[in-house]
């Protein structure tokens, strides 16, 4: 893909490329024109372009806090767009060490591309990384694109705002909205992302005709509300989710709901921790903070039972207009395929946060939970003795939380045209070291990825499993079925069957996964209110 760039423009080019190359990288690739100026990038594996750090949206700093995303400032020259921008701020992450630099400047996404030419257009796919809405960035190590790419696809990768930068809402910052709203910065910075891409990924020989949103925990919980945004409304054309879905804490921006107080009064909590409630203009206040005290006074949750405030996506009316599981329910989200699934032990390693280790506590949780259903409940994840508890535990929120959720999402798509394609990963690497956590949550992205490669605690079957996935996904992604190109069959979801493909030791079709646990959980959401958290132990 060549640009032609004016001779000026070329010198920082140049420099760049210069110190590329005394750093020992590759070489540096083509020029690439945005609708906000040119940009450079390096190769991977001498195949694979890679741009990192393009922003997409104005930084919410100063008074574009707690706003909608801007577009961003158009630029002259060449910029060069080869290191990851900064992580959005975040407390220490609960799962993993990784963090970056962090800076409220972070509305940036990096591409991977194994185009040749801008006419390839490739099938496109956007990552929504995970963290609890709280935590994680596009640029983490094990999302790097080089090898999803190679399968012929272009990966975008992208960040958004977290936590009370994400998430805050407040009666003033909803006055001041002309739509009436606030919170929801994150989702819409998601949306703005998706909009970038529409208006730029052809210069990557990416097809805005085709694009995939995929994510991963909160990433895919993330999907399903732009599954049933209008906002998003015509910016993708498939969906996948992996461990995560449409039911958990669906706040409300005005109305208690489900024990939960509402966004804004949250908002209203932390400008009065912050003592900017009595400020002659609370909201400017609030904006000087330096955002280390609004993180720190905001006290964010993370995993399934931290304690603090659980942000993330809030019914508004606008960006999300109503509860997700009553949108599915009724068939009001996008007529897009969907891919969906679960990981085997999704809940191990979050039933840690919890002191549920004895037989006597497990038995008072069950009665407390599901009250007259806990005798039932303890028959289908059943313990003896204190040893058993972690295991039944963990498979009961697995279950609660992932499992039926997913089956959930997947029947819900018989209300569209599309079809949806339900699997339940099962691999246990062998290393020591992840041997104990079992399939364990966020597991599969490597194998997506292709990120474990040349990791230790993984062997050859890893590896195949891995090539396995990421053809699967690309395949899927290219034109909404995952089956063809030699791969192993993989049935459409349908109610009578709840077909589903194990990833595991072998890759093979089953159905009826958790079936009897997923009947009885869909029954009591019913019977005590939609939006119940299935986590809610």
């Amino acid at each position: 893909m060549k640009a032609r760039v004016p001779l000026l423009a070329a010198v920082p080019f140049l420099l760049v490329s210069a110190a590329l190359a005394a750093a020992g990288e590759a070489a540096l690739a083509d020029p690439v024109r945005l609708d906000t100026g040119l940009i450079s990038g390096g190769v991977a594996g001498g195949d694979v372009r890679v741009y990192k750090g393009i922003p997409f949206a104005a930084p919410p700093v100063g008074d574009l806090r707690w706003r909608p995303p801007q577009p961003a400032k158009p630029w002259d020259g060449v910029r060069a767009c080869i290191e990851f921008g900064p992580w959005c701020p975040q407390p220490k992450p609960l799962m993993g060490k990784e963090l970056g630099p962090l800076s409220e400047d972070c509305l940036t996404l990096n591409v991977w591309t194994p185009a040749k030419s801008p006419g390839d257009r490739l099938p496109v796919m956007v990552w929504l990384h995970g963290g609890g809405h709280t935590t994680g960035s596009g640029s983490a190590s094990f999302y790097d694109g080089e090898h999803l790419a190679r399968e012929g696809v272009v990966v975008v990768t992208i960040n958004y705002r977290l936590g009370p930068f994400g998430y805050l809402a407040h009666p003033l910052l909803s006055k001041e909205s002309e739509r009436g709203v606030s919170g929801n910065y994150g989702l819409l910075d998601q949306i703005a992302a998706l909009g970038w891409v529409q208006r730029n990924i052809a210069a990557f020989g990416g097809n805005p005709g085709c694009v995939t949103i995929f994510g991963e925990s909160a990433g895919a919980v993330s999907v399903c509300r732009l599954m049933v945004s209008p906002l998003a409304k015509g910016l993708f054309h498939r969906a996948i989710a992996e461990s995560g879905g449409a039911h958990g804490r669906n706040r409300h921006l005005r109305e208690a709901r489900d024990n939960l107080e509402p966004m804004e009064k949250i908002g209203e909590q932390l400008a009065a921790e912050l003592r900017c409630d009595r400020a002659a203009d609370p909201l400017a206040a609030l904006r000087a903070k330096p955002w280390q005290d609004i993180l720190e006074a905001a006290k964010p949750s993370q995993g399934l039972f931290g304690k603090g405030v659980h942000f993330g996506p809030i019914v508004d009316g606008w960006a999300l207009p109503d509860d997700p599981v009553a949108l599915f329910e009724a068939g009001k989200q996008a007529d897009v395929p969907l891919l969906v699934g679960s990981n085997a032990d999704d809940g191990s390693v979050f039933t840690r946060q919890l002191p549920i280790r004895t037989l006597a506590r497990y038995k008072l949780m069950l009665r407390r939970r599901f009250r007259d259903h806990a005798d039932e409940v303890l028959r289908l994840f059943p313990a003896d003795r204190t040893s058993e508890v972690p295991a039944a535990f963990s498979r009961l929120v697995t279950a609660a939380a992932f499992v039926a959720p997913a089956r959930f999402l997947a029947r819900s798509m018989a209300k569209t045209q599309s079809k949806a394609y339900l699997y339940h990963f099962t691999r246990v690497p062998p290393g020591e070291k992840l041997k104990s956590l079992g399939a364990f949550h966020a597991l599969e992205i490597a194998y997506v990825f292709g990120t474990l490669e040349g990791k230790p605690g993984f062997d050859e079957r890893d590896l195949a499993l891995s090539r396995t996935m990421r053809k699967a996904w690309a395949r899927f992604a290219a034109t909404g079925d995952p089956n063809g190109d030699g791969l192993p069959q993989w049935p459409a979801c349908r109610q009578e069957t709840d077909a589903y493909l194990e990833l595991g030791d072998e890759v093979v079709a089953k159905a009826g996964l958790y079936k009897a646990a997923c009947d009885l959980f869909d029954k009591l959401a019913h019977e005590q209110g939609q939006q119940r958290d299935a986590t809610d132990f």
